[in-house]
């Protein structure tokens, strides 16, 4: 279950990038964004790779896991992903065509981490 939460939850923190349309984006960073996600340490799935959207700022996406994040105006991301007692936090930088940062999270004893990166375009 982590493995699929730190996954969502990077890609989405990491995630953290979104997808509008170029003319109504609010931010430089709106848009569809794909992510993956890398597994260092821990018995989380190697990699995985998620399509992602950032609307003004927020992060969103669609699945079974709940996404809570941001990015700020000046490109940090902070993201939090969570299913049932499993969850990641994410944190990094995007520029306005890529970014990575670093990940970790906890589902029941077993601890994951890792990196994430991010290119625009879903």
């Amino acid at each position: 279950m982590i493995s699929h939460l730190v996954r969502a939850s990077v890609l989405a923190f990491a995630c953290a990038v979104a997808v509008t349309t170029t003319a109504s984006a609010r931010t430089p960073y709106d848009g569809a964004w794909s992510v993956t996600i890398v597994t260092q340490r821990g018995t989380c799935d190697r990699a995985y790779r998620y399509g992602v959207q950032i609307i003004d700022g927020q992060v969103s996406y669609q699945g079974v896991v709940t996404f809570s994040g941001r990015v700020s105006s000046n490109g940090n991301v902070r993201v939090r992903v969570s299913s049932s007692s499993a969850y990641a936090n994410g944190s990094g930088r995007l520029s306005r065509t890529a970014g990575r940062g670093s990940w970790s999270g906890q589902s029941g004893n077993s601890a994951c981490s890792g990196y994430w990166t991010a290119e625009r375009g879903g």
